[in-house]
């Protein structure tokens, strides 16, 4: 499947340990507003030294169904249940976006 993101594809990406070491699968993404960056966590709450930063290829590769996100603006969140749900793309509150999701 072809890189789908706008963003380059070394574009610094957080993701949490679990998604990582593939533990997990990726139940929550976001599309920060105040900086653009991209976050892919498996949906649990985390510590920050959970946190890991790869390039949105790598987060890509770990899995693809991301690339449905491609177009998600700064500033919105997506949500599923498992990977076989689709994805609920909402806005990011003020008290949301973070690794504590």
């Amino acid at each position: 499947m072809k890189f789908p993101f706008s963003d380059e594809p070394n574009t610094a990406t957080i993701v949490c340990c679990h998604v990582l070491e593939k533990n997990e699968p990726i139940l929550f993404a976001s599309h920060d507003e105040d900086d653009g960056m991209w976050q892919f966590l498996c949906g649990h709450t985390h510590e920050t030294d959970e946190a890991r930063i790869i390039s949105l290829l790598a987060a890509f590769e770990i899995d693809p169904s991301i690339g449905e996100l491609k177009d998600m603006p700064c500033g919105y969140y997506a949500t599923r249940e498992s990977i076989e749900d689709h994805w609920i793309v909402n806005k990011i509150h003020s008290n949301e976006g973070d690794l504590n999701e």
